[in-house]
């Protein structure tokens, strides 16, 4: 007897695909009747259907459920069965293989920890049964056996089933995909679906079952490190707790937390839930909770709390396997949102690398668009800085959505980081961070006494637009409303802190740029609303605009862009002035942008109402 009465300690999820007519379903069902995990009457009830049919009993019609499906001989569904052996409980999908269904096998394998991929023997390797091997190295199952089932039509020999496990190996090896197992079966016969069979004496690897219970399970979410999508912030008395849904690993009081991309840090105050009398003292994954810290730092939703030797990726680029569902194309250079765990943000798509169509499964490179139902190997943009993890290690903060407009238009999961231009000075901020000495006085502290939290204003835009006028104009106003504030024009670092360095030279830039950063932090360290230009950078503006945000990031930094025309603004504008005319106006539009960002309080004396979500 096969099967168990004891409770399944885990479960294990697995897809099977393989072309049309070479006998997935007929596995399947076999699998099913040998093991005796059959519900009770359901063999019965399937031979009077083919009976009734005047159809040979065939053990595929055990799965293929639904009359219409019997009467055409094809899997129109991804069925979903389940049963346990060796206290084990399986999840079976049976993807079909028909290139009209094609999309219903992708949803069925993104949902796989492990996959079953069926070769007819006598036709041996396909160009279709690559198609589906290259699918499932796309959606991320890496756990992979092969069964060539239909020995019996080859006479069992030896000899034809080494040569196709030979070349399919080597064909998966190019996908970076290596088989557990390659198995040599008779689904209608039953060799090696559940026991060894003597027509195959050849063969002393493990049978289908065996197969199933050697695929690993996935480390349990509880286990991993610890990733805790921040949802929202909420204030309530004097406690802003920061809430959540832990998908992987465990926090308890006392734990040090980072928050990525922000790198703020701190420890663990309060662990509470809903409804509660008392704090727990510790959650962990799939368990929604809220958290307060022994610091009052500014973290917003969508940032992902880590403990620091665990921290996840961090760029606005990325490389992923996408599926296109939207009515409309997924173009190159269009605009999109992306939404990961709790967080979204502008995005495109970089560049297509292959897109493979989802009805025959034909492939091409490159391109610049992605029909609907088509799958592509793509890298992906953001307009900011965002943390992620390769999908292979968190399925929560390693897979994602495409909101094209207001639908969801696909989804895809994320295969490694792609280096962005400020990947360096990214690293260089999250070490400075970790390491910063920290006074007694803290930031919230400053802010209750100032009155204002501390900020940057940054202008960016090409030569006479106004940029340093308006600077100025800014900090006269701000002091005189009593805010401390203070112009940093990097021209006054060229003739002392940069006094070293070749200003013609490239590197020369970029060292004066991030020596900028790293004043412009500490100023913003002491509390300060620090404005200042990117006039002292030439045509370079952009970029560094781009590293300065990088360095001084997690505080915030408001960008105003000055334009001659209306040029579209460079990304990450908070406010665009194309030539003002009125800049008492433009100076109070840049007040109020600090007030909608709860970085200045409304009015003198009002004590500061920061903003903790967007």
């Amino acid at each position: 007897m096969l099967t168990t009465l004891t409770k399944p300690r885990e479960s294990l999820t697995i897809v099977i695909v393989g072309h049309v007519d070479h006998g997935k379903s007929t596995l399947l069902g076999r699998l099913y009747a040998d093991t005796k995990s059959l519900p009770d009457g359901k063999l019965e009830k399937v031979q009077a259907i083919c009976q009734q049919q005047g159809k040979e009993f065939e053990y595929s019609f055990l799965f293929d459920a639904f009359l219409e499906e019997q009467e055409q001989g094809v899997t129109i569904d991804t069925a979903r069965t389940f049963f346990t052996w060796d206290a084990r409980q399986y999840i079976i999908i049976d993807a079909p293989g028909h290139r009209e269904f094609l999309k219903n096998m992708i949803s069925g394998a993104a949902r796989a920890e492990a996959a079953l991929l069926v070769i007819d023997a006598l036709e041996g390797v396909k160009e279709q049964s690559k198609k589906h091997g290259y699918l499932l190295s796309l959606l991320g199952v890496k756990q992979v056996a092969v069964i060539v089932n239909k020995m019996d039509l080859v006479g069992y020999r030896q000899d034809v089933f080494a040569g196709i496990e030979k070349e399919y190996r080597e064909f998966l090896s190019r996908l970076k995909v290596e088989p557990e197992r390659v198995v040599p079966v008779s689904a209608r016969h039953g060799d090696n679906i559940a026991s060894r069979s003597a027509r195959t004496a050849w063969y002393e690897g493990p049978t289908v079952l065996e197969t199933l219970g050697l695929f690993k399970k996935e480390t349990a979410p509880t286990e991993q490190p610890l990733r805790f999508p921040v949802q929202d912030v909420y204030k309530f008395d004097a406690r802003r707790i920061i809430a959540g849904r832990i998908t992987a690993g465990r926090l308890k009081v006392g734990d040090r937390l980072v928050f990525s991309p922000s790198n703020k840090t701190a420890n663990v105050r309060t662990v509470e839930a809903f409804n509660l009398e008392k704090p727990l003292t510790e959650a962990q994954a799939g368990e929604s909770v809220g958290i307060t810290l022994d610091e009052q730092i500014f973290v917003e939703r969508g940032e992902i709390a880590s403990s620091q030797d665990t921290i996840p990726l961090v760029s606005t680029a990325f490389r992923a396997n996408v599926f296109w569902l939207g009515r409309r194309p997924l173009e190159q250079g269009r605009k999109y949102q992306l939404r990961l765990a709790t967080r979204e943000v502008a995005c495109e798509v970089a560049a297509f690398h292959r897109i493979m169509d989802a009805v025959d499964l034909d492939q091409r490179q490159g391109g610049t668009v992605v029909h609907r139902n088509n799958v592509a190997e793509l890298t992906i943009r953001a307009k900011a800085p965002l943390a992620f993890d390769p999908s292979g290690a968190f399925e929560a903060t390693g897979r994602f959505v495409i909101v094209d407009e207001y639908d969801i238009a696909g989804g895809g999961i994320i295969t490694e980081l792609v280096h962005d231009e400020q990947e360096f000075l990214r690293d260089e901020a999250r070490r400075r961070d970790f390491a910063w000495a920290k006074g007694e006085v803290g930031t919230e502290e400053r802010a209750q006494q100032y009155g204002h939290r501390a900020a940057m204003v940054l202008f960016t835009g090409p030569a006479h637009t106004g940029k340093a006028f308006l600077a100025r104009k800014l900090e006269a106003l701000l002091v005189a409303e009593g805010r401390h504030a203070y112009l940093l024009d990097a021209d006054n670092l060229r003739v002392g802190l940069d006094a070293d360095l070749e200003e013609k030279d490239v590197a020369g830039v970029a060292e004066m740029i991030r020596r900028y950063g790293e004043v412009v932090r500490v100023l913003i360290d002491t509390g300060l609303i620090v404005v200042s230009t990117t006039n002292a950078f030439g045509a370079a503006h952009t970029q560094a605009a781009q590293a300065i945000m990088t360095l001084v990031h997690p505080a915030p930094v408001v960008a105003v862009h000055m334009a001659k025309s209306d040029d579209e603004p460079p990304p990450n504008t908070d406010l665009a002035f194309a030539g003002p005319k009125d800049f008492d106006a433009a100076a109070r539009q840049v007040m109020d942008e600090l007030k909608r960002r709860g970085v200045l309080a409304h009015s003198i004396g009002e004590k500061p109402k920061y903003q903790y979500s967007i």
